[in-house]
């Protein structure tokens, strides 16, 4: 009774691992494609597998079908534009820094990938959706633990967290999906007006003047 070597063992173990991992990626790399130039309404697995190469059995031993395709994708582009957004944010030494820093890293972190931002342009309607999605709500989550740690360290004032982070997090979503029905839109207008309409609102908390202004949880 032969066996396999002890030495061969990893390394084939190693090479079906990474035979799995260049299949997944490949069938991820086609969705982006297929869903960017079709839709999602008009796309099919069949579109996907054929730009892959793979068997149309092999598809099937990653993803169910092709909407699993899409939510990957999009949680995988959502994973980094939180971490750049969280690292801006917590580079802030101003409010305006804190707002416009993160809308600036993440808009300029979309333009850079230009087929993923074809595949949200076209794809609009399916990603409002996805709203609900854990990586939108882990975002919430996230910058609402920024805004309590900017208050702690003092570079903004004292407010709602809870309500904060649905505002600034809803008018970026609002924004963005504007931004997206533009040929060219203006990045750099749009983080601007943002930084100053949130930054403008953490200095009046800051900075109440005779009236005050009183938030829920905040003080006045």
């Amino acid at each position: 009774m032969s066996s396999v070597p002890a030495a061969e063992a990893p390394a084939n173990g190693g090479k079906r691992e990474a035979t799995k991992a260049a299949n997944r990626a490949a069938i991820l790399a086609a969705g982006r494609e297929v869903f960017a130039e079709l839709g999602f309404g008009a796309a099919s697995v069949r579109d996907i597998i054929r730009r892959t190469g793979l068997a149309s059995g092999t598809f099937y031993n990653y993803f169910p079908d092709k909407e699993s395709v899409l939510r990957e994708i999009v949680e995988d582009f959502a994973v980094q534009a939180r971490a750049r957004v969280q690292a801006a944010r917590r580079e802030a030494t101003t409010p305006e820094e804190f707002v416009a820093g993160a809308y600036g890293a993440y808009f300029g972190f979309l333009a850079e990938d230009p087929l993923m931002l074809e595949l949200l342009r076209r794809n609009g309607g399916t990603m409002r959706a996805m709203f609900d999605e854990p990586s939108v709500g882990a975002g919430t989550l996230e910058l609402r633990e920024d805004l309590e740690a900017a208050v702690a360290r003092g570079v903004l004032a004292p407010h709602d967290t809870r309500l904060m982070a649905a505002a600034i997090m809803g008018a970026g979503l609002e924004v963005g999906f504007l931004m997206l029905d533009e040929e060219r839109p203006d990045v750099k207008a749009a983080v601007q007006l943002l930084g100053t309409l949130f930054g403008g609102g953490f200095e009046r908390l800051q900075h109440p003047g005779p009236g005050g202004v009183r938030t829920p949880g905040g003080g006045a």
